[in-house]
């Protein structure tokens, strides 16, 4: 049964069964970082007809926001202990994933204006719900203790969503917009 009506009262339950207000910060965190899960689903959707790797490499990042939801999920330290983490390889990952596509790319020396194509603009809206994502950790972070693996790795993956929506509109032969002031 998909309903459980548990949530009618505005709480929902934590991993390891305690309930908070659907308000909670640990709520708000680990929900917005679903939100950035089902639009890298979208984005890697945008990305499956090509043969470049974009998609198993958004597939994978998906499978490692699904572990930072379930780790920010839990408050109970001995129930955290057990859970699988996320290694700090998966940071060096996303690095060298970065690397390699700056590579192929213009230097830039401006603002880039979201847009270009559907994939670029779609990889845009993954990156600023990514740094919603990383703020509203963050604000987790100054009640509560959040493994530093998380915040590095949400801020390097909007670094890594950056430079993929500058890939996607240069190698579709479109013209980057700029800000020029």
């Amino acid at each position: 049964m998909i309903y459980t009506k548990t949530g009618d009262d505005g709480t929902t339950s934590l991993v390891g069964g305690s309930r908070v207000r659907k308000d909670d910060k640990r709520v708000e965190a680990y929900g917005t970082v679903d939100e950035l899960n089902s639009y890298i689903g979208l984005l890697a959707e945008l990305f499956r007809p090509q043969s470049d790797g974009f998609y198993d490499e958004l597939k994978a990042i998906q499978h490692n926001l699904f572990t930072l939801q379930t780790l920010l999920a839990t408050e109970d330290e001995q129930i955290y202990a057990r859970l699988p983490q996320l290694p700090l390889e998966e940071i060096q990952t996303i690095e060298r994933q970065i690397d390699t596509i700056t590579d192929r790319l213009p230097v830039l020396r401006n603002f880039v204006i979201a847009g270009g194509n559907i994939s670029g603009s779609v990889c845009h809206v993954c990156r600023t719900v990514c740094r919603r994502a990383e703020r509203c950790v963050v604000s987790l972070a100054r009640e509560t203790h959040v493994d530093e693996v998380i915040l590095r790795y949400l801020n390097r993956l909007s670094d890594y969503l950056f430079v993929l929506a500058r890939y996607a509109v240069v190698s579709d032969g479109k013209k980057e917009d700029l800000y020029i002031s």
